[in-house]
C-alpha cells in the first residue's frame, strides 16, 4: 500500500493556528486549550486566545519534560502553541474533562524542532484516545519533511461517551531505537451535533451509514469556488476552509462565480458552513455543447482501507425552479446521486443544503485516491444544461477495530536523490579546494543537485485515476544547508576585534548590550514582531519614546557575521525616504543587533493575501510599488557605485504607519561596479521564484537582477499570489510564468486578486502589466531601468486617479452574482515563497573563477 496518503492535504489541515472561539445555542465556550511545555499562566495566541498550561492535566507519575524549540521557522505566525513542547519518552495519559454525551473535536498541534538533546528525526510515536488509535508509528518530522511543512495539526471528531473525562495518551515507538513522543499543543472543543444525517455507502444502495457514532479524522475542508476563510470568519466553529483550485483534476476548471445582491438564506442550522461557502461556486458554465463533454472533477489523496464520509454543500443562487439544473454525482466512478437538483432539495432559491455520502476505498494500485464528479444530466431535460458545488469536507472514518491511522509519507524519489546530491557534494567541500571544485567534479556535482532542485520547483505530478502514486505531490528540496565557514564566523566573533569598519561606526549610533536590553524588556517574547534567517526581531522603544525594530542575531543562525557587517556598512551610507533607516547597532559579547526605524504595517506580503485584515485598494498598490521602485532607482544610480540588493521580495518591503514603502534587508547587497562596467561576477542568492534566470544561469549580477525580481513582486501585488505555489499545475507554479502566459493569451485579468476585480482602471492595468512583462524579460538588456519602471508606474497611477468609470461589467451585471477569478494560494506556498539561496559563506569572496561553487547553499526551510 502506498504510504503518501491522508498527510497530502496538511495545507488543509490546519496550517494556521485554530479557533477564535465556539458559539453553541449563542453561548461562547472556547474549550479547553493547552500549550504544552507552557509554564504556569496562560499565554495568548495571535487570535487572542488563551492557552493554559497542560501540566495539570497529566496523570499522576507520568514522566515527561518541557522544552522550548530551538529556532522558530519564519512560517510560525505565533509562539502559542508551537514554541514549548512536552516530551514523553515512556506512555503518558492527560486526562481531559469532559461532558458525558457531548460531542468534541480534539486536535492536536506538533512542530518537529530541536528540544533540548533531542533528534527529531527519533520521534515516532502512537496517540489514542478512549481506545481510539489516532495516530500510530506517527513521525512528525518524516511528514513535514515529505511535504515542506514546518508545522501540522490534526483534528479529530469524537464521538460522545457517558464519561466525565477523555484520555489521551501519547506512546513512544517500539520500533525505533531512542523513539520519544511530543505534543506542543491540545484543543478540546464541544460541537454541537453535525453528523446525524445518514449517509448511502456509494455503490451499495441498500445500505447507509450513520457517522454521529463514529470517530472521524477531518481530511479536507474545502470553500468550492471561494476564497480561504480564516477560522475567525466561520459560522462560530472556527473552522479553516481552503481554495478547491488544487485538487481540480485536469484543465477543465469551469467557471467559478460569486452571489450579488443575494442574501443566503438559512433553513438549517448556520454552524453547518459559513455564508462564504454558499455564497461562492464552481460550475460548468454557460455553453451546452461543451458542458456535455466534461467533468467536473476533484480528486484527494487518502489511505486506502477506511470509509469516507464525504459531504457536499450546495446553494443555488441563481435558479428558482425544480428543473432548471439537474446533474449527476460520481464518488470513484461510482454514481451518488444520478438526479441531484438542489432546488427540489432545498425548497428555494439561496437556500443552502449538504448531502452526506459514504464511500470505501480499497487496497490496490491506484486505490488510494477518492475521486468527486460532477457531469450533466439531459435525461430529465434540464433549462440548463449545467452543473456546481459550493463546498466539500472529508472526514475518515474509523474502521471496526477503532483505528483512524495512517502510514507515515514517504519523501519522493526525486527529494532523497537531491538530499544525497547535496550530502554529496558538501562533503566534497573545502575552503581550500572551492576554485577546483568550480571547474571539476564539484561543477558536476553543483549541477546535478541544481538539476533535481529545479525539476522539484517546477514539476508537479498529476495523479490520474487508477495510476500508483508513490510520492505526495510536488516536493521542494528540504534540507539543512551547510557552509565552508566555521563556527566562530557564523554565530559571533572570533576574537575580540568589531567586524564593522571604523567609517561606518562613525555613521552609525553605537549601542551598549545594556540599552539593547532596556529598549526589548531583556529581549521578551512579547516583543518579537518577525522572526528570519538572521535571528528574531523585536520591537523596542529606546531615548524620547522612539519606536525601534532590533533584529537580533541567533547564534545557530546560518546568517551571521557576514550580513550582520554589509548591512551596516550599507545602511550607514545611505539615506532615502524609502529605503528603512538603520539607526545604530550593538556588538557587546556574543550578541550582534542591527536597530532601524519601526514599521508600523509590517510587509507589503502580510496585506495581499487571503486572511489579510487589510485590503488594499489599487491606488495603494500602486503607490507602494512607486515608493519601492524609488528606493530601489536610488540604490542602483545614487551612489558612486550600484549598489545590486539582491534580495528583492514583497517580505523586504515594508510600510510606515502611513503605507509609505520602504526597502529593506540589505544582508546580501552587492556594490556593483560603474554602470560603464557592466555586471559582477558573484555566487547565486536570492530567494526562488523572483530569482533572475539569466542571474542564475551566467553568475553574472547586474542592477537588471533587481528588475528582474521587482516584476515579480509586480505580478504579486496585480494577483495577490505567492510568486511560488506547488499546489498548482506545472505551468502555473511560477507565478512569473503564469502570469506571463495569461497576459500573451489576453487572459490576465483572469488571475487578477479578486479584491480588486472591477475596481482597476483598464488602462491602468494594462500600462502596469506591460510594465511588469518587461521586467520579466529573459535577458537584462531587454528590461526596462529602475527610472523607466518609474515612469510607466506612475503613468498607471495617473491612469487610475484621472479616469471615472473604471470598474469591469460582469459577462452577467444583469443576474444576482458575479463571474470571478480566484487567486490561487495556500499556508504552504507561503511557507515555500521563503526559501533563499544564500548566507554569509560567499566561497574565497565570491571571485570570478568560483563558479563552480556557486550552489554551496542549496534553499533550505530557514529562509531569511
Amino acid at each position: 500500500m502506498s504510504t503518501n496518503t491522508h498527510v497530502i492535504l496538511l495545507p488543509l489541515v490546519f496550517v494556521s493556528v485554530f479557533l477564535n472561539a465556539i458559539h453553541v445555542s449563542s453561548k461562547q465556550n472556547e474549550g479547553l486549550l493547552l500549550s504544552c511545555g507552557l509554564a504556569d499562566g496562560v499565554a495568548n495566541d495571535t487570535d487572542g486566545r488563551k492557552w493554559e498550561s497542560d501540566a495539570k492535566y497529566l496523570s499522576g507519575g507520568s514522566k515527561s519534560i518541557t522544552s522550548r524549540a530551538s529556532y522558530q521557522d519564519p512560517s510560525l505566525q505565533a509562539e502559542v502553541p508551537y514554541m514549548t513542547a512536552r516530551i514523553f519518552t515512556s506512555e503518558t495519559t492527560y486526562k481531559l474533562p469532559t461532558k458525558p454525551n457531548q460531542h468534541y473535536w480534539l486536535r492536536l498541534h506538533f512542530y518537529p524542532s530541536t528540544y533540548d538533546s533531542q533528534n527529531p528525526s527519533d520521534a515516532y510515536f502512537s496517540v489514542t484516545s478512549n481506545g481510539i488509535t489516532l495516530l500510530s508509528n506517527f513521525s512528525a518530522y518524516v511528514t513535514c519533511q515529505a511535504l515542506s511543512q514546518a508545522y501540522i495539526a490534526k483534528e479529530y471528531s469524537l464521538a460522545p461517551s457517558n464519561s466525565d473525562s477523555l484520555s489521551v495518551t501519547f506512546k513512544p515507538s517500539d520500533k525505533h531505537n531512542g523513539a520519544y513522543a511530543f505534543v506542543n499543543g491540545i484543543e478540546l472543543i464541544p460541537v454541537p451535533e453535525l453528523f446525524n444525517e445518514s449517509a448511502v455507502l456509494v455503490g451499495f444502495s441498500d445500505q447507509t451509514i450513520v457517522a454521529n457514532t463514529s470517530n472521524l479524522e477531518t481530511m479536507f475542508r474545502l470553500n468550492v469556488g471561494g476564497q480561504y476563510i480564516s477560522p475567525i470568519n466561520d459560522s462560530g466553529l472556527s473552522r479553516t476552509w481552503y481554495d478547491d483550485t488544487p485538487y481540480i483534476f485536469g484543465a477543465a476548471i469551469g467557471i467559478t462565480s460569486e452571489a450579488k445582491n443575494v442574501k443566503v438564506d438559512y433553513k438549517m442550522p448556520e454552524y453547518v458552513a459559513p455564508p462564504d461557502v454558499y455564497s461562492t461556486s464552481r460550475s460548468m458554465g454557460v455553453e451546452k455543447n461543451v458542458n456535455k463533454n466534461f467533468n467536473l472533477t476533484w480528486i484527494f489523496q487518502v489511505d486506502a482501507n477506511f470509509t469516507y464520509l464525504v459531504r457536499l454543500h450546495f446553494c443555488d443562487y441563481r435558479s428558482d425552479k425544480v428543473n432548471q439544473v439537474v446533474f449527476s454525482i460520481l464518488l470513484n466512478n461510482q454514481t451518488a446521486e444520478a438526479t441531484a437538483d438542489v432546488i427540489a432539495w432545498s425548497g428555494g432559491k439561496a437556500v443552502p443544503v449538504y448531502k452526506d455520502y459514504a464511500v470505501y476505498v480499497k487496497d490496490g494500485p491506484g486505490d488510494e485516491t477518492l475521486q468527486v464528479d460532477l457531469r450533466t444530466n439531459e435525461e430529465t431535460k434540464p433549462e440548463f444544461l449545467d452543473a456546481f458545488l459550493n463546498g466539500v469536507e472529508v472526514f475518515k472514518m474509523n474502521d471496526t477495530s477503532g483505528n483512524l491511522a495512517g502510514p507515515n509519507p514517504q519523501p519522493s524519489a526525486m527529494l532523497v536523490k537531491a538530499e544525497e546530491q547535496l550530502k554529496s557534494f558538501q562533503q566534497a567541500e573545502s575552503p581550500n579546494k572551492a576554485k577546483v571544485i568550480g571547474t571539476a567534479a564539484g561543477g558536476a556535482a553543483g549541477f546535478a543537485v541544481v538539476a533535481a532542485l529545479c525539476i522539484a520547483v517546477y514539476h508537479r505530478k498529476k495523479r490520474v485515476p487508477g495510476a500508483d502514486s508513490h510520492t505526495s505531490s510536488w516536493l521542494p528540496l528540504y534540507g539543512n544547508s551547510h557552509t565552508s565557514g566555521n563556527k566562530s564566523t557564523i554565530s559571533g566573533k572570533s576574537n575580540g576585534s568589531s567586524h564593522v569598519s571604523a567609517m561606518a561606526q562613525g555613521l552609525s549610533r553605537h549601542f551598549s548590550l545594556a540599552e539593547i536590553l532596556h529598549a526589548t524588556k531583556k529581549f521578551d517574547e512579547s516583543n518579537v514582531i518577525g522572526v528570519g534567517g538572521f535571528g528574531k526581531v523585536y520591537k523596542g522603544v529606546i531615548d524620547d519614546g522612539t519606536k525601534v525594530a532590533i533584529k537580533r542575531s541567533n547564534p545557530s543562525s546560518e546568517q551571521g557575521v557576514n550580513e550582520f557587517q554589509t548591512e551596516i556598512e550599507m545602511l550607514s551610507k545611505l539615506r532615502h525616504k524609502h529605503l528603512v533607516s538603520l539607526i545604530g547597532f550593538c556588538e557587546e559579547g556574543e550578541e550582534m543587533c542591527l536597530v532601524y526605524d519601526y514599521m508600523a504595517k509590517g510587509t507589503l506580503r502580510e496585506h495581499l493575501y487571503k486572511g489579510s485584515k487589510t485590503q488594499l485598494s489599487w491606488k495603494q498598490r500602486l503607490e507602494i510599488c512607486i515608493g519601492a521602485a524609488r528606493g530601489l532607482h536610488y540604490l542602483h544610480t545614487g551612489a558612486k557605485y550600484t549598489i545590486i540588493h539582491r534580495d528583492v521580495k514583497t517580505t523586504n518591503i515594508l510600510l510606515d504607519e502611513n503605507w509609505v514603502a520602504k526597502v529593506s534587508d540589505f544582508g546580501l547587497s552587492k556594490t556593483g561596479p560603474d554602470l560603464n562596467q557592466g555586471h559582477v561576477s558573484t555566487v547565486v542568492k536570492g530567494s526562488f521564484g523572483y530569482l533572475d534566470p539569466e542571474y542564475f544561469r551566467r553568475q553574472q549580477l547586474t542592477e537588471k537582477s533587481d528588475v528582474y525580481s521587482f516584476g515579480v513582486v509586480l505580478f504579486e501585488v496585480l494577483c495577490a499570489r505567492p510568486a511560488l505555489n506547488p499546489n498548482l499545475a506545472k505551468e502555473q507554479v511560477s507565478l512569473a510564468d503564469w502570469a506571463l502566459q495569461c497576459k500573451r493569451k489576453g487572459t490576465l485579468e483572469d488571475i487578477i486578486d479578486p479584491q480588486l476585480k472591477g475596481k482597476i482602471n483598464p488602462e491602468s492595468m494594462i500600462k502596469f502589466a506591460d510594465a511588469a512583462e518587461k521586467c520579466l524579460s529573459d535577458h537584462g538588456l531587454d528590461r526596462p531601468s529602475m527610472n523607466d519602471l518609474l515612469w510607466n508606474l506612475e503613468f498607471a497611477l495617473n491612469l487610475q486617479e484621472n479616469t471615472e468609470g473604471s470598474s469591469h461589467s460582469s459577462r452577467r451585471e444583469e443576474s444576482e452574482f458575479e463571474e470571478i477569478s480566484l487567486s490561487n494560494q495556500d499556508q504552504r506556498a507561503m511557507h515555500l515563497s521563503k526559501l533563499s539561496l544564500g548566507g554569509e559563506d560567499e566561497m574565497s569572496k565570491e571571485s570570478s573563477d568560483s563558479s563552480g561553487a556557486i550552489f554551496s547553499q542549496i534553499v533550505n526551510p530557514k529562509g531569511r
